[in-house]
C-alpha cells in the first residue's frame, strides 16, 4: 500500500470516475492509475470501485467505506508535512486564500499588508471564485482557507467561522429619480432594472427572497461576479445597482450616488473556513485573527477539536 494508490482513488471519487482527468490531476497516465486502483483493490480483497467493462461507473459498498479511511490517511499525511514544516520554520510557507472578488478587491487588501509586515517569507496565492468552488477547494486541500458570505456553512467537512455581517446598497447615477426618495421601498426599486451579482454570490439570495416575500417581480437585466462591473455599468445608465456595501465604502465615484438599503434586506454574514482535521500552521492562526480579532486561537482549536472527539 503506497500513497499514490490511495490518491488514484481520492481523486477517482472527486473527478466523477474519470481516469484520465484523474492522470492529469495526479500528473502521470491513465494505465498508471489503473494499475495503481487494481492493485490496491488485490491487496484488500475487494472492489472499491464499480465497472463497466474498463470503465469505474461508481463505489461498491466496500468502497464506501473504504474512501472515508482513504480521506483520513491522507489528510493526516498531509498535517504531518505540515507539522514539520512549522516546526522547522514557523516564518515560511505559503498560505492559500480562496474567497470571491468582493472580499479579495475590498476587504482582505488592509488584512494582507499586515500579514505580510508580520510574516514577510509567506507567500500568498489568493484564488478567487464562487462559494461553491471555494468550499471545493479548502475541502481539497488546494486551499488553507475559505472566505465567502455564502453556503461554506454547509459542508460538514469544513469548520466555518462567522467574522463580520454587512448589507446591500442601492447605487444608482447622480440625478437619479430613487434619490428623491426619502425612504427607498423594495416597490421603488421593482420599477427600475435592477443590476446586481449572479446567483449564489455576494449576498443574492437575500435579494431574491425580499422581492419574493413582497410578491414583486423584478427586471434584473445584468448580473456579474465583480462589483465594480456591476457600478460601471450603473453608470452607463443601464440599470439600478444592487452592490455590497464594502464595495462603496471606500469608493469616490461622483457619477454614482448611493441609497441605504439595510432596512430592505436581510444582514449577510462573512465566515471564515477551514478543512476539519486539519493542521494550521502557526501564519495561519494569526492570519485568521487578523481577518476576524473577535476569534482566538483557542476558540479555533476548539472547533476542530469538537469534530475529533
Amino acid at each position: 500500500m503506497n500513497f499514490q494508490q490511495l490518491r488514484s482513488i481520492r481523486e477517482a471519487s472527486r473527478c466523477g470516475y474519470n481516469l484520465t482527468e484523474v492522470a492529469n490531476v495526479l500528473f502521470t497516465s491513465q494505465p498508471g492509475v489503473s494499475r495503481q486502483i487494481r492493485e490496491l483493490e488485490e491487496e484488500l480483497g475487494v472492489d472499491i470501485f464499480e465497472r463497466n467493462g474498463k470503465r469505474l461507473t461508481g463505489l461498491t459498498e466496500p468502497g464506501k467505506g473504504i474512501l472515508p479511511i482513504i480521506e483520513r490517511l491522507l489528510l493526516e499525511a498531509e498535517n504531518l508535512q505540515q507539522a514539520g514544516n512549522d516546526y522547522s520554520d514557523q516564518t515560511k510557507g505559503t498560505l492559500a486564500i480562496a474567497t470571491t472578488h468582493t472580499q479579495a478587491r475590498y476587504v482582505l487588501p488592509k488584512v494582507v499588508q499586515q500579514f505580510r509586515l508580520a510574516f514577510p517569507d509567506v507567500r500568498i496565492a489568493l484564488q478567487q471564485s464562487s462559494p461553491e468552488h471555494i468550499a471545493e477547494w479548502v475541502l481539497s486541500g488546494k486551499a488553507d482557507i475559505g472566505i465567502a458570505t455564502e453556503g461554506l456553512s454547509q459542508f460538514k467537512d469544513l469548520v466555518s467561522f462567522p467574522c463580520y455581517e454587512w448589507n446591500h446598497v442601492a447605487v444608482v447615477p447622480d440625478g437619479h429619480p430613487l434619490l428623491r426618495k426619502e425612504r427607498l421601498t423594495l416597490e421603488d426599486l421593482s420599477n427600475y432594472p435592477l443590476i446586481t451579482y449572479d446567483v449564489g454570490f455576494t449576498g443574492r439570495g437575500h435579494i431574491d427572497d425580499a422581492f419574493k416575500k413582497a410578491g414583486l417581480r423584478t427586471d434584473i437585466v445584468l448580473t456579474a461576479m465583480d462589483s465594480d462591473v456591476i457600478q460601471q455599468y450603473v453608470a452607463l445608465g443601464l440599470g439600478v445597482g444592487l452592490v455590497a456595501s464594502m464595495a462603496i465604502e471606500n469608493q469616490r465615484t461622483p457619477a454614482l450616488r448611493t441609497i441605504a438599503a439595510t432596512h430592505l434586506f436581510s444582514s449577510n454574514v462573512t465566515r471564515l473556513a477551514v478543512r476539519r482535521g486539519a493542521y494550521l500552521r502557526t501564519y495561519t492562526y494569526d492570519f485568521i485573527q487578523q481577518f476576524a480579532p473577535n476569534l482566538t486561537q483557542e476558540d479555533i482549536r476548539k472547533a476542530l477539536s469538537e469534530h475529533d472527539e
